[in-house]
């Protein structure tokens, strides 16, 4: 018979890392002690303290494998802590047979070289970046390609000192996670917090990151047609209101990756963007809307609910951008309180991150449960 049972979990706040793991382990219950594989998120205030914080968490739940990162923000179930010390975990009782946890140059790997031996690749992974790692989007795309699922999520850490991640230890730099066997059943969905303005627009001419033309016109010029003069020639209200959307190529569902909008030269009427740009490629202008992204995380948990079929939830990790949570959803940890309305009062952890990581792309302002 399948265990249904909820997977233990805690989170807690405190200037103590140690009274914070107290009454985390306290929370969790003592069926902490049955598990095999922990995810650990601490904020940014506890990142000296990570080693130790490890030592201690291992050895008061008898858990032998613990991933995770630091945020500068950190999520648990109906409740975020955002710059303020504060730690959440949550322990699974998967065989160990079944998952396999990496760091660094293991992520390289291919399928053949994993422990699950030949034939048997692992099917799925949960990943945890660092930004400063060159090549990231070529990595995280190479890294899913390993899995049989051809799926991996994630997000990279927001850290405002070193990032840390956890892989059975501390380690830094590259991907770090956990890698499942088919046998460990996932269901997983993105939410977007940008919604386009416009039609989708042809890049012409771009050099790196700038673009001079879109739709055989001035790239400036289409701007301003979607979004007006005034706020084309205020670029610090532009750059936190109008983004730039690339749709993923062959996706059926109208997928995007948004980006930032970086810099404007009037004179030159040309458009700088966070990606590099190459003519023959699609973009949209897109804004930031509380109440369309309020819309479409329903539809996601309408989506996750669907994929359940009726199972119970016994866990859940949410990767959430750094700018949605309060800044986009409002206090009192509404998207999180939103997550529990649709889903149900399930265990959940995670972090609020500097990009998301869906299937085999890098994401912005985007929630991936």
């Amino acid at each position: 018979m399948q265990d249904d049972r909820l997977f233990p979990y805690g989170h807690a706040r405190d200037v103590d890392w140690r009274e914070a793991l107290f009454r985390a382990v306290e929370m969790a219950g003592p069926r902490v002690r049955g598990g095999t594989l922990g995810f650990l998120y601490v904020t940014d205030s506890f990142e000296s303290d990570l080693p130790d914080i490890l030592s201690a968490v291992r050895e008061q739940t008898g858990v032998p494998h613990w991933t995770g990162c630091v945020g500068s923000g950190i999520c648990a179930t109906a409740q975020e802590y955002l710059d303020e010390p504060a730690l959440a975990f949550m322990v699974t009782d998967f065989p160990e047979t079944e998952f396999h946890l990496f760091a660094g140059m293991d992520a390289y790997r291919t399928g053949k070289s994993w422990p699950t031996g030949p034939g048997r690749p692992p099917y799925f992974a949960i990943v945890h970046g660092d930004s400063q790692t060159p090549d990231l989007p070529d990595l995280v795309r190479d890294f899913a390609g390993q899995m049989g699922s051809g799926f991996i999520t994630g997000g990279i850490c927001s850290s405002r000192t070193d990032g840390a991640q956890l892989a059975d230890e501390v380690v830094h730099g590259g991907l770090s996670g956990v890698t499942f066997s088919e046998n460990i059943a996932v269901a997983t969905r993105l939410t977007q917090g940008c919604s386009p303005i416009g039609p989708t627009h042809h890049i012409n001419e771009a050099r790196n990151n700038v673009i001079s033309r879109l739709d055989d016109r001035p790239a400036l010029d289409v701007f301003n047609d979607e979004t007006g003069d005034i706020l084309s020639r205020d670029l610090q209200r532009a750059a936190g209101f109008i983004f730039v959307a690339m749709p993923v190529k062959n996706d059926d569902c109208g997928d995007y990756m948004v980006r930032t909008l970086v810099g404007i030269d009037i004179e030159r009427k040309l458009l700088a963007i966070g990606e590099y740009a190459e003519a023959g490629q699609s973009l949209m202008f897109c804004k930031r809307d509380s109440g369309t992204a309020r819309e479409d995380l329903e539809r996601m948990l309408s989506d996750i609910s669907r994929l359940a079929g009726g199972r119970r939830i016994r866990g859940g990790l949410y990767f959430n951008c750094v700018w949605r949570g309060q800044n986009l959803f409002g206090p009192d940890s509404a998207e999180l309180r939103m997550i529990r309305a649709g889903l149900g009062d399930f265990p959940l952890v995670g972090f609020f991150a500097n990009a998301e990581i869906s299937h085999d792309k890098i994401y912005g302002y985007t929630g991936v449960l």
